[in-house]
Order: structure tokens, then sequence, then C-alpha cells
């Protein structure tokens, strides 16, 4: 199995600016795009990828811990990412959840891809996307575990990219 990844992380904005700005001539208009990060990635590449899961995740009774040695492939095969560093995360709380719903470190052997301390809490239809940029810690035995809360049966959308 191979992975690719396309990353980008886009925010394009158009702005007009006030009549009085000779030096623009008629256009007033700026475009900014000077943040915009855009990557491939593979195997072979720094960060390198390897491998991915993607899934509609379902919580039981308010909660779910994610074990990023035991996660289930689109094949229906176990991907373990031991070894491994989380190199893209997406999270997406569904557009029609009731509630927030958030992701963290596991309690017990908590992967800390942002530290210790980190929490995202997403409003129903918000999402976030973080890149590892492979700075993120190994996946081990102690270090391997994110944990979803928020309540009842909701569902969000994870997609968890390793090298």
């Amino acid at each position: 199995m191979s992975v690719e990844v396309t990353y980008e992380s886009k925010v394009t904005v158009k702005e007009t600016l006030e009549a009085n700005i000779d030096s623009l001539g008629s256009d007033k208009s700026i475009t900014h795009t000077q943040f915009n990060t855009a990557q491939s990635l593979t195997g072979s590449t720094t960060p390198p990828v390897t491998k991915v899961a993607a899934a509609v995740v379902a919580l039981d009774a308010g909660a779910k811990t994610i074990d990023l040695a035991a996660l289930t492939g689109t094949n229906g095969v176990t991907v373990n990412g031991t070894g491994l560093k989380v190199q893209v995360l997406k999270f997406k709380n569904k557009s029609d959840s009731a509630n927030e719903m958030s992701i963290e470190p596991g309690e017990s052997d908590g992967y800390d891809l942002g530290g210790s301390d980190m929490k995202v809490t997403m409003q129903p239809g918000q999402e976030v996307t973080i890149y590892g940029n492979d700075a993120s810690p190994d996946i081990g035995a102690s270090d391997k575990e994110l944990d979803l809360a928020g309540t009842g049966a909701q569902e969000c959308e994870l997609m968890i990219v390793m090298g």
C-alpha cells in the first residue's frame, strides 16, 4: 500500500479598499494569499506519509477513544501507527450534530499531538486540520490515544495520516 497526500491550508481574501488609495489606480482590490500552504506528501518526502485511516466516528454515550495503534483502514484492515508520527489530522463535527464535540489527548495513554493540554472543541459544522510537519511525537505504547467527547451517539469525520 502507498499513500499520497495533498495537504492544503488556504484562506484567500479579496479586500476592496477605500477610494482614496490613488496608488492602486482604478482597481482598489487586494487579494491576500500570502499565508497559504500547499504540499504533496508521499512515503519518500519529508515529512513522510505511509498510513491513513479515515472514518465517520460515532460516540458511545458521549465518548470515544481513538487508538492510533489500532485504527480501521479503508479496506477494514487494522492500521497500526506505532513508531510513526501523525502528519495530518482532520477533525470535523458534522453539521447535523446537535452539540459541540472535542478532541484531546487520551486520559490513559494520551497522544500529545499539540501538547498534553491540547483540546479542540468544535461546534456543529466546524472543523480543524492539524499539520504535524514531522514534529509530532512518535506513536508508542504510552503515547497513542485521542479522546473524543460530546453527547450521545453524535458523529464526527476524522482523518489521520501518519508517517
